[in-house]
């Protein structure tokens, strides 16, 4: 960042957790992320599951169609079942992880894990194969206490399967942090919201349903180490919107549904946040780099421009509210490149 012309440029940005859906919906949220990242950890919850090599295949060919032109690579993951080695072995290439549902705890998990104890032979085969397992950590305990219930699992899981990486995916308690120094196999990813609001912004006046998520946002002592460890770029913590659309007319409705959308403005309102802290330096580390290292990979070359020039969030996007709507943020985005240019 220059103080004369205060802007921030970010090489290869990375969001590591991403729900695109299917059919219109994917028109419409699909380049609303592969516009400004270069790439994203593509999430498999979908009706039906992509948990086989037809079902993976197709769907990344919409997505490809529905990027166009936008330099941006899917990392694509399957839904967590009881895979045979020969099939892991046939997803491999294809794939940067399993992802993991506890059944029922989220959007489309009814078919997800009833019982670990059933489940460990496939975790087996992925530790040997080098396959991460990403997981939703949730239990059908007290909503505010899910995540906390479920660490002792991902305990389990890293000592019995010390060579296998571990994902807690978009975690948001102060106790999620503390696993990450005590378990060289565990990382996980954090959400821009869970960085921002707690359960008061959700249900402390009117409900308000474009902030309803699962997991729920919990306490304000839960959201400052989140906060904290972000700013601060922890090497095992990277940035995972979890942006999650749904139409009005079931975020407005009786029933609820679970997400918040936040792919077009994910980049604006992460400056933002990291320029109030005082911590732009640490902003490239926690959107791109430690994923690369964590996962190994080498995301297309594009770099981000953002500008210190107010941006006003639109009300919808196509039938999407997106987080922050009819708000400004105070970082835009100014230019896009397809070369790496300078560092912060």
């Amino acid at each position: 960042m220059t103080n004369q012309t205060k802007q921030v440029v970010i090489n290869s940005p990375l969001d590591m957790h991403l729900h695109f859906r299917e059919g219109a919906m994917a028109q419409t949220v699909i380049p609303l992320t592969s516009h400004a990242f270069a790439g994203g950890v593509i999430m498999p919850n979908l009706v039906p599951v992509v948990d086989n090599l037809e079902r993976l295949t197709g769907y990344l060919q919409e997505i490809k169609t529905n990027v166009g032109q936008d330099v941006f690579e899917p990392y694509m993951t399957v839904f967590f079942k009881n895979y045979t080695y020969q099939e892991l072995e046939q997803l491999k290439p294809y794939i940067l992880g399993v992802k993991l549902y506890p059944a029922g705890v989220t959007t489309n998990s009814e078919n997800g894990v009833a019982a670990l104890n059933h489940a460990e032979a496939t975790i087996k085969y992925l530790e040997e194969l080098e396959i991460p397992l990403l997981v939703h950590g949730e239990t059908h305990g007290f909503v505010m206490d899910r995540e906390k219930l479920f660490l002792p699992i991902f305990e389990h899981l890293a000592q019995k399967f010390p060579q296998l990486k571990i994902i807690m995916e978009h975690i948001t308690t102060a106790e999620a942090i503390s696993l990450l120094d005590r378990y060289e196999n565990i990382y996980a990813t954090v959400t821009l919201h869970h960085l921002i609001i707690t359960l008061d912004d959700l249900a402390g006046g009117l409900l308000r349903p474009h902030l309803f998520c699962k997991p729920i946002p919990k306490r304000p002592e839960d959201r400052a180490a989140l906060l904290d460890a972000a700013i601060k770029a922890h090497p095992k913590l990277m940035f995972g919107s979890d942006s999650a659309p749904h139409p009005l007319d079931k975020k407005e409705a009786c029933g609820c549904a679970a997400g918040i959308f936040t792919a077009p403005i994910a980049l604006q309102a992460l400056v933002e946040l990291f320029d109030r802290h005082q911590a732009i330096a640490n902003l490239q580390a926690f959107v791109s780099d430690h994923a690369q290292r964590i996962y190994g990979i080498q995301p297309p070359q594009k770099s981000v421009t953002l500008v210190a020039t107010p941006f006003k969030v639109p009300s919808m996007y196509g039938t999407v509210t997106p987080m922050f709507a009819n708000q400004e943020i105070s970082w835009s985005i100014a230019r896009i490149d397809t070369a790496i240019s300078c560092s912060l």
